[in-house]
């Protein structure tokens, strides 16, 4: 993938600042899942920054400004490159369907769809996988570790950091050298993304904590990706059962 070396630089850089301040800091309201709290605010304030200033516009005059069949075949293009990734990381689960499924989808949409621009695989009946390392590890029974947000990435955790080195290595393009190309595509690739994200920005602007939200919304979704959408339940902590077992003493019944 375009960058890659940048990329592992920032991973890190990351990881060694986070282990640096570790012992250091502490917040007023501590998270066990989000324990460099305080940094991590830090580096999103500076990402949000970048993205009001920088990225966003971008997104939207790219939005704005290119036809919708583009836009499509861009997001196909950049999906087929990471087709390969999905397909290695459902072997490594044990999907030896779903991986044989991610490969036939990669040849038919690189040789039958202009190198993926066209989604041909869709027609034959070949369903879309998103796997990566992270959710590898997962299945392995990683625990996530601390939140991370990471500079000009965004949020990750321990556990997913790896995945922006793997998912580089997987991707056809890095083995490539293709000189300018490479940032041309990084920057396409960068913008895409950003602008399908642009119809979240309402959402956004409604809540009172953006951080806290993204945070959330993102340990959610990986928890829900990494058990396939059936998550275990969450077990009742120890002072919840005490409450309803002096309520159930008292007569009362035991909250919902």
């Amino acid at each position: 993938m375009p960058a890659a070396e940048l990329r592992r630089l920032q991973v890190v850089t990351l990881a060694l600042l986070g282990l640096a301040l570790a012992g250091c800091m502490t917040t007023s309201t501590p998270d066990p899942a989000d324990p460099l709290q305080s940094i991590n605010r830090g580096i999103y304030r500076f990402n949000d920054s970048i993205d009001r200033a920088a990225l966003k516009p971008v997104a939207v005059a790219y939005r704005d400004h290119t036809p919708s069949w583009f836009r499509t075949g861009v997001g196909n293009f950049f999906q087929n490159l990471s087709t390969p990734g999905s397909a290695v990381n459902n072997l490594l689960q044990g999907k030896p369907v779903a991986a044989a499924q991610d490969t036939l989808r990669f040849l038919i949409n690189t040789t039958l769809g202009w190198g993926g621009v066209l989604d041909v695989a869709s027609g034959a009946a070949l369903p879309v996988h998103d796997e990566d390392l992270g959710q590898t590890l997962g299945k392995w029974g990683v625990p996530p570790g601390p939140y991370l947000m990471v500079p000009l990435l965004g949020p990750s955790t321990a556990r997913d950091l790896p995945t922006r080195v793997a998912t580089t290595v997987l991707q056809p393009l890095y083995w490539f050298d293709t000189g300018n190309a490479r940032w041309g595509s990084l920057a396409l690739s960068i913008v895409d993304t950003r602008a399908s994200l642009l119809p979240l920005d309402e959402t956004l602007d409604g809540v009172y904590d953006k951080y806290g939200f993204i945070r959330n919304a993102y340990l959610q979704r990986r928890q829900f990706v990494v058990y396939d959408g059936n998550p275990p339940e969450e077990p009742l902590d120890d002072e919840f059962l005490d409450e309803a077992a002096d309520d159930e003493r008292d007569g009362a019944p035991p909250p919902p």
